[in-house]
C-alpha cells in the first residue's frame, strides 16, 4: 500500500507540473502576443541588408491592419515608388519600370523582399503565435547576459510555413530577445535577435530587430521602425488598388 501512494504522489507530481508548466508556456506566449500583435500599425521603416560584403540601405512607408491589409511603398531612390499590397489573403506588387502589377502566390510568397533575409510572407504576418502554434515551457537559458524562458512552439496546421520555433523571453519585461525558426525536419532556417523595443501605453512593441536567412550566406538584415503608431484608425483607401497603381 505504501508503495502504491508513492506511486500515485510521483504521479500526480508530474501530471501538476506538465499543467503548471503548460499553463505558464500559455501565458509567456499570450505575453508576446499582447506586445508585438497590433490592431494597426503605421510607420517610417529602413532596411538594411548585409550581403556577401556589400551593403544596401532601402526605406519605406508601411501601414497594416490586423492580418488582412497591409501597404508598403519604398522610397529609396533604387527602389523609389515600388509598392506593395496585401489585400483579401492575396499579395500584389507595383513596379514602377514597367508600370504594372503582378500577383505574389505560391512559392514565390517564399523568395526573398528586396534582396532581404526576409520573406515575402515573412513581412505581412500579423497574426497571433498562441492562434497558430502550441507552446511548451522548455525551460530557462542566458541569452546575452539576459534571463529567460524558452519556448518551444509545434504548429497547430501543416500549411504554417514554419512548422517549429524557438523563443527566448526576458524573465523581467517579457520581451522575445531570441527567436529561431525551424523547417518540420528540425532544419533551422532563420535567426532573429531584438536589438531595440519602445515603450507604447504600457506595449514593449520590437523597433528595431536582426534577421539572419542561414541558407543564405554571410547575409544579414536589420529591420528598424521610426515613427511608429499604433492602433489608430488607417482610412481604407490607403489598403485599395487604386493606391497601388497611382
Amino acid at each position: 500500500m505504501r508503495v502504491n501512494v508513492t506511486v500515485m504522489a510521483v504521479v500526480l507530481t508530474v501530471v501538476m507540473a506538465a499543467s503548471v508548466s503548460g499553463q505558464n508556456a500559455a501565458e509567456l506566449l499570450r505575453r508576446v502576443d499582447d506586445n508585438e500583435i497590433y490592431t494597426t500599425i503605421e510607420y517610417e521603416g529602413e532596411m538594411i541588408i548585409d550581403y556577401q560584403n556589400k551593403r544596401f540601405v532601402k526605406t519605406m512607408k508601411s501601414w497594416a491592419r490586423e492580418n488582412s491589409d497591409s501597404f508598403i511603398e519604398f522610397t529609396n531612390p533604387e527602389d523609389r515608388g515600388t509598392k506593395y499590397l496585401k489585400k483579401s489573403g492575396r499579395l500584389y506588387v507595383y513596379s514602377p519600370d514597367t508600370e504594372e502589377v503582378m500577383l505574389i502566390s505560391g512559392h514565390m510568397l517564399k523568395e526573398s523582399m528586396m534582396g532581404s533575409d526576409m520573406s515575402y510572407e515573412d513581412t505581412i504576418e500579423n497574426e497571433k503565435l498562441s492562434a497558430r502554434y502550441n507552446p511548451v515551457l522548455a525551460g530557462s537559458e542566458t541569452w546575452n547576459g539576459r534571463a529567460c524562458w524558452v519556448l518551444e512552439l509545434t504548429a497547430k496546421k501543416r500549411t504554417e510555413s514554419y512548422p517549429k520555433q524557438k523563443l527566448w523571453i526576458d524573465k523581467e519585461n517579457g520581451d522575445c530577445v531570441h527567436y529561431e525558426l525551424f523547417a518540420l525536419s528540425g532544419a533551422k532556417l532563420k535567426e532573429y535577435n531584438l536589438n531595440k523595443v519602445e515603450v507604447f501605453g504600457g506595449r514593449r512593441f520590437p523597433v528595431e530587430i536582426e534577421i539572419r536567412d542561414l541558407l543564405r550566406k554571410n547575409s544579414k538584415t536589420t529591420m528598424i521602425m521610426r515613427n511608429v503608431a499604433l492602433d489608430k484608425p488607417i482610412a481604407d483607401s490607403v489598403f485599395s488598388q487604386r493606391n497601388l497603381e497611382r
